[in-house]
């Protein structure tokens, strides 16, 4: 865990270009790169995220149950340091984001202990964002 990880790149569909572009840069707060008229990249915590314009399909949304929650399949975030990830849920909360979790602590007092909260973008695509008190035991068994 010491080691610096590479940045990531993840592209994923949109609907709605022009209110996913938005909610990103003025919601999440991330900071837009480079863009044409069907992407758009954003910083999305050191990575490259990278939002495609797709039509809509299905509005329908796969869940398993984890620690008592509907946890929606598939999902996408990034794990952050304690203090950030507890800014960004105020700042998303002052924001009235609509969580389908609301900000947590999953497996409180056992192995694996994180803050977690879920939530979608304007298009449907849910993002999970999580941290843990020892980063260490990210990939504890």
């Amino acid at each position: 865990m010491n080691s610096p990880i590479p940045p990531f790149h993840l592209a994923i569909p949109v609907n709605n270009l022009s209110k996913c572009r938005t909610f990103y840069r003025d919601v999440l707060g991330f900071k837009e790169g480079r863009s044409s008229d069907t992407w758009v990249d954003f910083n999305f915590f050191g990575h490259q995220l990278v939002i495609h314009y797709k039509p809509k399909e299905s509005d329908s949304l796969h869940t398993n149950l984890v620690d008592g929650k509907d946890v929606p399949v598939p999902h996408f975030g990034v794990v952050l340091p304690w203090d950030t990830f507890h800014a960004f849920a105020e700042s998303l909360k002052s924001k009235n984001v609509d969580f389908i979790i609301a900000p947590y602590i999953r497996f409180e007092g056992l192995i694996g202990e994180q803050a977690t909260m879920f939530f979608k973008d304007p298009s449907g695509n849910a993002l999970e964002f999580k941290s843990f008190k020892d980063m260490e035991q990210l990939f504890v068994k």
